[in-house]
């Protein structure tokens, strides 16, 4: 299977990439579909959304808050959502999508997101951070935790420059 295309504007101002949907993103039919993922809760509440529930409010969210999103792999072998299980990784090319936009940061969606990129890819032009997994398997972090963490992306959405 094939990673979701990704999510992305001219008015984009950072990336988040995540490593591979999981079987419940690939069912819902986009990024971080499990019902347990904070990723949604997390993003809304730093854009001062309401959680968005249907794939088209969880778009609308990003574009409204010129956030573009993707996964490092186009395509894997893969046990489940066990990142350690890949294999065989393709990568996105992620490059292509810097190049046509304003995205001035990228953040990783956990720790495999950032190991993948750094593996596979070249290095990225503008500044990259590794944020916590915001996976429900990622337990250490609560979401008060993973909230001050991801603040993070703030400055780059609402900086004068972007």
């Amino acid at each position: 299977m094939h990673c979701f295309a990704p999510l992305v504007r001219s008015d984009s101002r950072i990336l988040i990439l995540g490593s591979y949907p999981s079987p419940l993103s690939f069912e819902s039919g986009f990024y971080y579909g499990h019902p347990r993922n904070r990723f949604w809760p997390v993003i809304a509440e730093l854009t001062g959304q309401p959680v968005p529930q249907s794939v088209d409010d969880k778009k609308q969210l990003l574009i409204d808050s010129h956030i573009a999103l993707w996964d490092v792999l186009d395509s894997c072998e893969i046990k489940g959502a066990a990142d350690a299980s890949i294999r065989n990784p393709v990568v996105n090319p992620i490059h292509t999508i810097l190049a046509d936009s304003a995205i001035k940061a990228v953040f990783f969606n956990g720790a495999k997101a950032s190991q993948l990129f750094t593996r596979h890819c070249t290095p990225l032009p503008v500044p990259s951070f590794r944020m916590p997994s915001t996976s429900p398997a990622n337990a250490a972090w609560n979401i008060e935790r993973l909230k001050k963490e991801w603040s993070a992306i703030l400055p780059y959405l609402y900086s004068q420059e972007a």
